[in-house]
């Protein structure tokens, strides 16, 4: 059977990730969460002191970075040393948008994210994958979901981790967080125009993975 890709693209607290990863699961393919990149680029950036609006610094960090997905797109290491537990500090969501709005950055990994799905049989999550990443996508799915649903999904991750959360505050920082990506000039946050759009609001994880894989099959049906 042909292995193609799945593109899921959509604002943060969406259900992306989750919905992602099972989907890849029940498909057999590989996961690739792009927004971890973004947020190791970030935390990298932070930690070595470069600042995140001097694009000639960050085209020279992200140019020498190597990255390995691991674990089913679960764990992330950056020049062989583990960040998964660092790209999910409160503070990483922060440090991602911001290098995100930097052309040097997007164009290096994006070249990087097309190698990872250049052979399909991918589910890649993020906020460009439809549009800018993989355009050509056999399937697009844009999840998205009502703020306050998104802010207390978010604030029930983080408490689950032990920290605590404002969960007002939060929902003003998603707030913000899609503002800045919708309105910036190099691959905005926007649905591709023949995307499948999915309010993940009133749905459960397993619901929702049901509607993606439906039209995973339906497509996969039509190419036979």
């Amino acid at each position: 059977m042909r292995r193609i890709v799945v593109a899921v693209d959509g604002p943060a607290g969406a259900g992306k990730s989750s919905a992602s990863r099972a989907l890849a699961g029940r498909l057999g393919y590989a996961y690739v969460d792009t927004g971890a990149m973004y947020r190791a680029v970030g935390v990298i950036a932070h930690e070595r002191g470069v600042p995140l609006d001097d694009d000639d610094a960050l085209e020279r960090l992200v140019g020498g970075l190597r990255f390995e997905v691991r674990e089913q797109g679960a764990g992330l290491a950056v020049d062989g040393i583990d960040l998964s537990a660092a790209i999910r500090r409160p503070d990483a969501a922060e440090l991602a948008s911001r290098v995100s709005t930097r052309p040097v950055v997007r164009e290096r990994l994006v070249a990087l994210q097309r190698q990872l799905g250049a052979a399909g049989g991918v589910v890649m999550e993020g906020r460009d994958i439809g549009t800018v990443v993989f355009p050509n996508a056999e399937v697009k799915l844009y999840l998205t979901a009502d703020p306050c649903v998104r802010a207390r999904r978010r604030a029930l991750e983080l408490r689950g981790r032990g920290e605590a959360v404002d969960e007002a505050a939060l929902a003003r920082e998603i707030e913000a967080r899609d503002r800045r990506d919708s309105a910036r000039s190099h691959s905005p946050l926007r649905p591709a125009a023949d995307a499948r759009i999915l309010d993940t609001s009133a749905f459960t994880l397993e619901q929702v993975v049901a509607q993606m894989e439906r039209v995973v099959v339906a497509c996969l049906a039509a190419l036979r």
